[in-house]
């Protein structure tokens, strides 16, 4: 497969919806900046990179994506520094994610010169729609969906790769109860589970809703063999302090490789502490709540960054965790990742992006 880099046509918006918009006070996902970025595959090549204003898609009612499901997707934000500069965390992690989540769903790589030259591009054109207020920041919404015409099961020979950003506050705005879910499942060994492919969101709907019938927010969802092993939370991983040790589910194809993940166990590392990365057992949570070794729970995502969690549901019985002030870990690293995502805090690990 040939690979084509070409210049980004720019389409300004002939008046920008700014003025009309408190960027530090909007709902999370609901409100889109000016523009977006749009490039197309051929079958062959990308062509016809583009920013245009934020719009509608016209779309086939045959468009393969809808029928059969190639949609991946990522998310990522930008900040902005104390001294007005536009900052990404990590954004060449995610690009290779995405492109992880492409071989699996068997479509195109998005090329890093695509991927990051139209992302900055972007920025440079809405980065007034980055809002300043602490807790706030734009997020970014990379996307690849199959477009072929065609009523047929198989690989879409064309495709769109688009970007769009949201101005946003906290996810969740408050400590999350999460129910152990134990009759349905997210992923199974073999599946889809890794990547951050579209139907993986879908399937959870369902299950999600009857947990906020009783009062959850959130699932932990359990493996897809014995409903023995905690995997993932929601929209984000799942750690816990038991005793003195940071625990984590291990990875493997049924767990996403999160980047907030990978950031707060390098600087857990960086700070001396014990790190267990492997199978947790659902009795193993029981146990450490009924004896009160548990210290603190917590899921990691772009999202949600550090979601503190409240209340951990397992069959009828609701445990109380800690509260969150008195939680030493989690508070500690999600406020130096904050100061290490605006700016203020040396990079050690060179994770932030700067928007020239």
């Amino acid at each position: 497969m040939s690979i084509t880099t070409l210049p980004i046509a720019i389409q300004p918006v002939a008046k920008s919806r700014l003025p009309e918009v408190d960027v530090n006070n909007v709902p999370f996902g609901k409100v889109f900046s000016d523009h977006m970025f749009i490039a197309d595959f051929d079958g062959q090549t990308w062509n016809d990179l583009r920013i245009v204003p934020y719009g509608d898609v016209p779309l086939s009612p045959a468009t393969s994506s809808i029928h059969y499901g190639q949609s991946i997707f990522e998310g990522m934000k930008a900040y902005r520094s104390d001294s007005g500069d536009v900052l990404l965390f990590r954004p060449f992690d995610n690009q290779r994610r995405l492109n992880l989540s492409a071989e699996r769903m068997a479509m195109p790589a998005v090329p890093e010169s695509i991927f990051m030259d139209g992302l900055c591009e972007l920025l440079r054109n809405d980065k007034n729609w980055i809002p300043s207020k602490e807790g706030s920041s734009l997020y970014i919404r990379p996307f690849h969906f199959a477009t072929d015409d065609y009523l047929g099961v198989k690989a879409s020979d064309h495709y769109k790769f688009m970007i769009i950003t949201t101005p946003v506050g906290p996810y969740y705005s408050h400590p999350l109860k999460v129910l152990v879910e134990k009759s349905f499942f997210r992923a199974v060994p073999g599946g889809v589970g890794f990547v951050k492919a579209s139907g993986n969101y879908g399937r959870s709907l369902y299950p999600t809703q009857l947990a906020k019938q009783k009062g959850y927010d959130q699932l932990i969802w359990t493996d897809g063999r014995e409903h023995k092993y905690v995997e993932e939370s929601g929209t984000m991983n799942l750690m816990f302090v038991i005793g003195d040790k940071l625990i984590t589910p291990g990875l493997r194809d049924t767990i996403l490789a999160g980047i907030t993940r990978d950031s707060v166990l390098t600087l857990a590392r960086d700070w001396g502490m014990t790190i267990e990365e492997r199978p947790v057992e659902v009795r193993e949570v029981v146990e450490a709540l009924e004896k009160g070794t548990m210290q603190d729970a917590f899921g990691t995502g772009t999202a949600a960054t550090i979601a503190h969690i409240s209340h951990i549901g397992i069959d009828d019985i609701q445990y109380e965790l800690p509260p969150v002030e008195k939680r030493e870990f989690s508070n500690k690293v999600n406020f130096e990742l904050d100061q290490i995502r605006r700016g203020r805090k040396e990079d050690k690990h060179g994770w932030v992006y700067r928007v020239s």
